[in-house]
Protein backbone atom coordinates (compact mmCIF):
# COMPACT_ATOMS: atom_id res chain seq x y z
CA UNK A 1 0.00 0.00 0.00
CA UNK A 2 2.79 2.23 0.42
CA UNK A 3 4.42 1.78 -2.86
CA UNK A 4 0.76 2.58 -3.64
CA UNK A 5 0.23 5.69 -2.25
CA UNK A 6 3.26 6.83 -3.44
CA UNK A 7 3.05 6.27 -7.30
CA UNK A 8 -0.54 8.50 -6.78
CA UNK A 9 1.03 11.29 -5.28
CA UNK A 10 3.44 11.20 -8.23
CA UNK A 11 1.04 10.91 -10.78
CA UNK A 12 -0.82 13.67 -8.71
CA UNK A 13 2.39 15.58 -9.09
CA UNK A 14 2.96 14.70 -12.63
CA UNK A 15 -0.63 15.98 -13.61
CA UNK A 16 0.06 19.42 -11.68
CA UNK A 17 3.48 20.37 -13.21
CA UNK A 18 1.96 19.12 -16.85
CA UNK A 19 -1.25 21.67 -16.21
CA UNK A 20 1.95 24.17 -15.44
CA UNK A 21 3.72 23.47 -18.43
CA UNK A 22 0.38 23.96 -20.77
CA UNK A 23 -0.35 27.33 -19.59
CA UNK A 24 3.32 28.61 -19.95
CA UNK A 25 2.89 27.83 -23.28
CA UNK A 26 0.12 28.77 -24.30
CA UNK A 27 0.94 32.09 -22.40
CA UNK A 28 4.14 32.64 -24.78
CA UNK A 29 6.08 29.37 -24.88
CA UNK A 30 8.23 27.72 -22.65
CA UNK A 31 12.26 29.09 -22.00
CA UNK A 32 13.37 25.92 -24.19
CA UNK A 33 11.31 26.22 -27.17
CA UNK A 34 12.30 29.80 -27.33
CA UNK A 35 15.73 28.92 -27.04
CA UNK A 36 15.77 26.20 -29.59
CA UNK A 37 14.46 27.94 -32.16
CA UNK A 38 10.71 27.15 -32.28
CA UNK A 39 10.53 24.19 -34.81
CA UNK A 40 7.09 24.05 -33.92
CA UNK A 41 6.32 27.15 -33.51
CA UNK A 42 4.32 28.02 -36.75
CA UNK A 43 2.54 24.55 -36.48
CA UNK A 44 -0.73 26.13 -36.00
CA UNK A 45 -0.36 28.61 -38.52
CA UNK A 46 -1.67 28.71 -42.29
CA UNK A 47 1.90 28.25 -44.03
CA UNK A 48 2.26 29.07 -48.03
CA UNK A 49 2.34 25.64 -49.86
CA UNK A 50 6.08 26.67 -50.68
CA UNK A 51 9.34 28.05 -49.63
CA UNK A 52 12.18 29.08 -52.53
CA UNK A 53 15.36 29.06 -51.14
CA UNK A 54 18.89 30.70 -52.76
CA UNK A 55 21.67 29.05 -51.21
CA UNK A 56 25.26 28.38 -51.80
CA UNK A 57 25.66 25.57 -49.77
CA UNK A 58 25.42 22.93 -52.34
CA UNK A 59 23.19 20.43 -53.03
CA UNK A 60 23.83 17.45 -49.80
CA UNK A 61 23.18 20.64 -47.60
CA UNK A 62 20.32 21.67 -49.27
CA UNK A 63 18.81 18.42 -50.37
CA UNK A 64 18.96 17.17 -46.36
CA UNK A 65 17.03 19.73 -45.30
CA UNK A 66 14.52 19.67 -48.22
CA UNK A 67 13.36 16.56 -46.77
CA UNK A 68 13.47 17.43 -43.18
CA UNK A 69 11.46 20.80 -43.72
CA UNK A 70 8.86 19.22 -45.95
CA UNK A 71 8.41 16.39 -43.88
CA UNK A 72 7.87 18.39 -40.91
CA UNK A 73 5.79 21.10 -42.36
CA UNK A 74 4.53 19.47 -45.58
CA UNK A 75 5.61 23.03 -46.99
CA UNK A 76 7.35 22.08 -50.78
CA UNK A 77 10.87 23.35 -50.77
CA UNK A 78 12.41 24.68 -54.21
CA UNK A 79 16.23 25.67 -53.42
CA UNK A 80 18.44 26.91 -56.41
CA UNK A 81 22.35 26.32 -55.64
CA UNK A 82 24.38 28.76 -56.72
CA UNK A 83 27.80 31.29 -56.01
CA UNK A 84 26.89 33.72 -53.04
CA UNK A 85 27.51 36.87 -55.31
CA UNK A 86 25.63 35.32 -58.04
CA UNK A 87 22.96 35.14 -55.49
CA UNK A 88 22.91 38.60 -54.57
CA UNK A 89 23.02 39.37 -58.17
CA UNK A 90 19.93 37.71 -58.67
CA UNK A 91 18.23 39.23 -55.81
CA UNK A 92 18.72 42.73 -57.20
CA UNK A 93 17.61 41.72 -60.85
CA UNK A 94 14.62 40.54 -59.09
CA UNK A 95 13.94 43.59 -56.47
CA UNK A 96 10.81 44.46 -58.87
CA UNK A 97 9.35 40.86 -58.93
CA UNK A 98 10.82 38.78 -56.23
CA UNK A 99 11.06 35.33 -56.80
CA UNK A 100 13.11 33.95 -53.41
CA UNK A 101 11.95 33.81 -50.13
CA UNK A 102 15.08 32.91 -48.01
CA UNK A 103 18.50 33.63 -48.75
CA UNK A 104 20.76 30.86 -46.93
CA UNK A 105 24.46 30.81 -46.88
CA UNK A 106 26.80 33.72 -47.31
CA UNK A 107 29.19 36.25 -46.13
CA UNK A 108 27.92 39.20 -44.00
CA UNK A 109 29.35 41.71 -46.56
CA UNK A 110 27.26 40.07 -49.52
CA UNK A 111 24.04 40.65 -46.69
CA UNK A 112 25.30 43.94 -45.66
CA UNK A 113 25.20 44.85 -49.28
CA UNK A 114 21.52 43.66 -50.24
CA UNK A 115 20.30 45.81 -46.86
CA UNK A 116 22.33 48.57 -47.99
CA UNK A 117 19.70 48.22 -51.24
CA UNK A 118 16.64 47.43 -49.72
CA UNK A 119 16.76 43.91 -50.59
CA UNK A 120 15.91 42.53 -47.12
CA UNK A 121 13.25 42.13 -44.63
CA UNK A 122 13.60 42.45 -40.96
CA UNK A 123 13.03 39.22 -39.07
CA UNK A 124 14.59 38.64 -35.44
CA UNK A 125 14.89 34.78 -34.66
CA UNK A 126 13.42 32.90 -31.46
CA UNK A 127 16.76 32.04 -30.73
CA UNK A 128 17.90 36.14 -30.55
CA UNK A 129 19.66 35.56 -27.07
CA UNK A 130 21.80 32.75 -28.25
CA UNK A 131 23.60 34.82 -30.52
CA UNK A 132 26.31 37.48 -29.81
CA UNK A 133 25.90 40.52 -31.09
CA UNK A 134 28.76 40.06 -33.98
CA UNK A 135 26.76 37.60 -35.69
CA UNK A 136 23.63 39.45 -36.48
CA UNK A 137 22.47 43.22 -38.12
CA UNK A 138 22.06 45.74 -35.93
CA UNK A 139 18.44 45.60 -37.50
CA UNK A 140 18.15 41.82 -37.55
CA UNK A 141 17.92 41.84 -41.45
CA UNK A 142 20.22 39.80 -41.14
CA UNK A 143 21.71 36.24 -38.44
CA UNK A 144 24.63 34.54 -38.44
CA UNK A 145 24.53 30.82 -38.88
CA UNK A 146 28.32 29.58 -38.92
CA UNK A 147 31.62 31.06 -38.80
CA UNK A 148 33.77 30.42 -41.85
CA UNK A 149 37.52 30.73 -41.63
CA UNK A 150 39.14 30.87 -44.77
CA UNK A 151 42.63 28.74 -45.55
CA UNK A 152 45.41 27.31 -47.99
CA UNK A 153 43.75 24.05 -49.19
CA UNK A 154 46.48 21.58 -50.47
CA UNK A 155 46.17 17.57 -52.35
CA UNK A 156 48.38 15.48 -49.45
CA UNK A 157 49.14 13.37 -52.63
CA UNK A 158 51.00 15.92 -54.30
CA UNK A 159 52.41 17.69 -51.48
CA UNK A 160 53.40 17.16 -47.61
CA UNK A 161 52.04 18.58 -45.04
CA UNK A 162 56.06 19.75 -44.23
CA UNK A 163 56.25 21.38 -47.69
CA UNK A 164 52.74 23.29 -47.94
CA UNK A 165 52.80 26.67 -47.73
CA UNK A 166 52.19 28.11 -44.40
CA UNK A 167 50.93 31.45 -45.12
CA UNK A 168 49.86 33.79 -47.62
CA UNK A 169 52.80 34.98 -49.03
CA UNK A 170 54.16 31.60 -49.37
CA UNK A 171 51.85 30.92 -52.57
CA UNK A 172 53.66 34.11 -54.56
CA UNK A 173 56.89 31.51 -54.45
CA UNK A 174 57.66 30.60 -58.51
CA UNK A 175 58.16 27.09 -56.84
CA UNK A 176 53.43 27.06 -56.84
CA UNK A 177 54.02 28.52 -60.48
CA UNK A 178 50.89 26.75 -62.37
CA UNK A 179 50.17 24.81 -58.95
CA UNK A 180 47.48 26.76 -57.90
CA UNK A 181 43.91 26.39 -59.49
CA UNK A 182 41.39 29.54 -57.74
CA UNK A 183 37.69 29.57 -57.82
CA UNK A 184 36.41 32.52 -60.05
CA UNK A 185 36.32 35.02 -57.37
CA UNK A 186 33.84 37.47 -58.93
CA UNK A 187 31.00 34.87 -58.86
CA UNK A 188 31.79 33.52 -55.38
CA UNK A 189 31.76 35.68 -51.96
CA UNK A 190 34.00 33.49 -50.62
CA UNK A 191 36.75 34.38 -53.01
CA UNK A 192 35.85 37.81 -52.89
CA UNK A 193 36.58 37.90 -49.32
CA UNK A 194 40.22 36.23 -49.41
CA UNK A 195 41.29 38.48 -52.51
CA UNK A 196 40.01 41.39 -50.80
CA UNK A 197 41.35 40.27 -47.35
CA UNK A 198 44.98 40.33 -49.61
CA UNK A 199 44.79 43.60 -50.77
CA UNK A 200 43.41 45.09 -46.66
CA UNK A 201 46.09 43.41 -45.26
CA UNK A 202 48.15 46.77 -46.22
CA UNK A 203 45.84 48.74 -47.35
CA UNK A 204 44.55 49.53 -43.60
CA UNK A 205 48.16 51.16 -43.26
CA UNK A 206 48.92 52.75 -46.60
CA UNK A 207 45.31 53.62 -47.61
CA UNK A 208 46.35 52.62 -50.97
CA UNK A 209 45.52 49.07 -52.75
CA UNK A 210 48.99 49.40 -54.86
CA UNK A 211 50.51 46.33 -52.82
CA UNK A 212 47.65 44.50 -52.86
CA UNK A 213 47.19 44.42 -56.52
CA UNK A 214 51.05 43.25 -56.90
CA UNK A 215 50.66 40.52 -54.29
CA UNK A 216 47.68 39.46 -56.57
CA UNK A 217 49.34 40.02 -59.82
CA UNK A 218 52.12 37.99 -58.28
CA UNK A 219 49.73 35.31 -57.22
CA UNK A 220 48.05 35.66 -61.23
CA UNK A 221 51.44 34.39 -62.06
CA UNK A 222 51.35 31.10 -60.32
CA UNK A 223 47.61 30.46 -61.18
CA UNK A 224 46.58 28.01 -63.52
CA UNK A 225 43.23 28.29 -64.05
CA UNK A 226 40.29 30.37 -62.26
CA UNK A 227 37.58 27.57 -62.36
CA UNK A 228 33.64 28.05 -63.26
CA UNK A 229 32.32 26.83 -59.82
CA UNK A 230 34.00 25.04 -56.83
CA UNK A 231 32.94 21.52 -57.96
CA UNK A 232 35.30 22.11 -61.09
CA UNK A 233 38.19 23.47 -58.38
CA UNK A 234 37.27 20.56 -56.40
CA UNK A 235 37.99 18.09 -59.31
CA UNK A 236 40.92 19.85 -60.82
CA UNK A 237 42.65 20.16 -57.35
CA UNK A 238 42.09 16.57 -56.52
CA UNK A 239 43.12 15.44 -59.74
CA UNK A 240 46.77 16.96 -59.64
CA UNK A 241 45.80 19.76 -62.60
CA UNK A 242 46.95 22.31 -59.63
CA UNK A 243 48.02 21.04 -56.13
CA UNK A 244 47.04 24.07 -54.43
CA UNK A 245 43.95 26.65 -53.84
CA UNK A 246 42.65 28.59 -51.14
CA UNK A 247 38.95 28.04 -50.11
CA UNK A 248 37.36 27.65 -46.81
CA UNK A 249 38.22 25.53 -43.41
CA UNK A 250 34.39 23.85 -43.72
CA UNK A 251 34.44 23.03 -47.06
CA UNK A 252 37.76 20.97 -47.09
CA UNK A 253 37.54 19.21 -44.40
CA UNK A 254 34.13 17.85 -45.24
CA UNK A 255 35.46 17.27 -48.85
CA UNK A 256 38.21 15.21 -47.17
CA UNK A 257 36.12 13.32 -44.70
CA UNK A 258 32.98 12.42 -46.31
CA UNK A 259 34.02 12.26 -50.06
CA UNK A 260 37.85 10.80 -49.76
CA UNK A 261 39.36 13.51 -51.98
CA UNK A 262 43.13 13.99 -50.81
CA UNK A 263 42.59 17.85 -48.99
CA UNK A 264 44.19 18.99 -46.22
CA UNK A 265 43.97 22.64 -45.07
CA UNK A 266 46.62 24.84 -43.22
CA UNK A 267 45.12 28.49 -41.24
CA UNK A 268 47.75 30.60 -42.35
CA UNK A 269 49.99 32.31 -39.06
CA UNK A 270 49.79 35.85 -39.82
CA UNK A 271 46.02 35.86 -39.50
CA UNK A 272 43.06 34.63 -41.51
CA UNK A 273 39.66 36.24 -42.70
CA UNK A 274 36.74 34.65 -40.85
CA UNK A 275 33.67 35.29 -42.33
CA UNK A 276 29.92 34.89 -40.57
CA UNK A 277 27.33 33.18 -42.68
CA UNK A 278 24.01 34.67 -42.56
CA UNK A 279 20.53 33.98 -42.88
CA UNK A 280 17.92 36.60 -44.56
CA UNK A 281 14.31 36.92 -45.89
CA UNK A 282 14.17 38.42 -48.98
CA UNK A 283 11.85 42.06 -48.64
CA UNK A 284 8.46 41.11 -50.29
CA UNK A 285 8.81 37.07 -50.13
CA UNK A 286 6.09 35.45 -52.04
CA UNK A 287 5.40 33.31 -49.17
CA UNK A 288 6.49 35.07 -45.74
CA UNK A 289 5.58 32.46 -43.18
CA UNK A 290 6.82 29.74 -44.84
CA UNK A 291 10.00 32.08 -45.27
CA UNK A 292 10.04 32.43 -41.44
CA UNK A 293 9.30 28.81 -40.78
CA UNK A 294 11.82 27.35 -42.72
CA UNK A 295 14.73 30.33 -41.49
CA UNK A 296 13.92 28.95 -37.80
CA UNK A 297 14.18 25.37 -38.52
CA UNK A 298 17.47 25.11 -40.46
CA UNK A 299 18.65 26.86 -36.87
CA UNK A 300 17.04 24.99 -34.15
CA UNK A 301 20.29 23.51 -31.65
CA UNK A 302 19.12 20.09 -33.22
CA UNK A 303 20.45 21.82 -36.65
CA UNK A 304 23.28 23.48 -35.52
CA UNK A 305 24.57 20.17 -34.03
CA UNK A 306 23.88 18.81 -37.25
CA UNK A 307 25.68 20.51 -39.75
CA UNK A 308 28.58 20.59 -37.34
CA UNK A 309 28.99 17.12 -37.05
CA UNK A 310 27.75 16.49 -40.86
CA UNK A 311 28.63 18.85 -43.02
CA UNK A 312 31.43 21.14 -40.81
CA UNK A 313 30.18 23.85 -39.72
CA UNK A 314 31.48 25.86 -37.14
CA UNK A 315 28.13 27.66 -35.44
CA UNK A 316 27.35 31.17 -34.27
CA UNK A 317 24.70 30.05 -31.39
CA UNK A 318 26.71 30.00 -28.26
CA UNK A 319 24.33 27.34 -26.50
CA UNK A 320 25.62 24.61 -28.72
CA UNK A 321 26.97 21.60 -26.40
CA UNK A 322 28.98 18.31 -27.83
CA UNK A 323 30.22 19.67 -30.73
CA UNK A 324 33.23 17.73 -32.67
CA UNK A 325 36.73 18.05 -31.52
CA UNK A 326 38.09 19.80 -34.48
CA UNK A 327 35.77 22.42 -33.54
CA UNK A 328 36.69 22.92 -29.95
CA UNK A 329 40.26 22.47 -30.60
CA UNK A 330 41.02 24.03 -33.35
CA UNK A 331 42.60 27.34 -32.88
CA UNK A 332 42.11 30.07 -35.69
CA UNK A 333 43.61 33.64 -35.22
CA UNK A 334 40.83 35.90 -36.89
CA UNK A 335 42.29 39.31 -39.23
CA UNK A 336 41.20 42.11 -37.86
CA UNK A 337 38.68 43.46 -40.35
CA UNK A 338 36.81 46.71 -40.24
CA UNK A 339 33.72 45.25 -42.54
CA UNK A 340 32.06 48.62 -42.98
CA UNK A 341 35.37 49.82 -45.44
CA UNK A 342 35.97 45.91 -46.82
CA UNK A 343 32.37 46.32 -48.15
CA UNK A 344 32.55 49.80 -49.14
CA UNK A 345 36.27 49.44 -51.12
CA UNK A 346 35.80 45.74 -52.18
CA UNK A 347 33.61 46.27 -55.45
CA UNK A 348 36.08 48.56 -57.07
CA UNK A 349 39.16 46.43 -55.40
CA UNK A 350 37.52 43.07 -57.73
CA UNK A 351 36.64 44.97 -60.49
CA UNK A 352 40.31 46.65 -61.15
CA UNK A 353 41.26 42.92 -60.35
CA UNK A 354 39.56 41.55 -63.30
CA UNK A 355 39.64 44.04 -66.07
CA UNK A 356 43.75 44.78 -65.15
CA UNK A 357 45.37 41.82 -63.21
CA UNK A 358 43.77 38.79 -64.23
CA UNK A 359 45.11 36.89 -67.17
CA UNK A 360 41.77 36.59 -68.71
CA UNK A 361 43.40 32.97 -70.68
CA UNK A 362 43.33 31.34 -67.68
CA UNK A 363 39.52 32.30 -67.08
CA UNK A 364 37.66 29.08 -67.17
CA UNK A 365 34.32 31.21 -65.79
CA UNK A 366 32.59 31.38 -69.40
CA UNK A 367 33.16 27.65 -70.50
Amino acid sequence: MRFIKKSWVLSLLLVTLASITLAGCMAGGSDEEGSDGASNSDSGKDLEEKVVVYSPHGKDILSEFEKQFEAEYDVDMQFLDMGSQEILDRIRSEKNNTQADVWWGAPQVNFDQAKEDGLLAEYKPTYADALDDMYHDEDWMWSGTSITPEVILYNTKEISAEEAPKDWDDLLDPKWKDEIIIRYPLASGTMRTIFSSMIYRTYQDTQSPKEGYEWLQKLDENTKEYSANPEIMYNQVAKGVGSLSVWNMPDTVMLAEEKGYPFDYVIPESGTPVLTEGIAIVKDAPHPKAAEAFYEFVNTKKAAKLLAEKYYRIPTREDIEDLPEWITETEIKPMEIDWTLFQEKSPKWMEYWDNKIKNTEKDKSEE
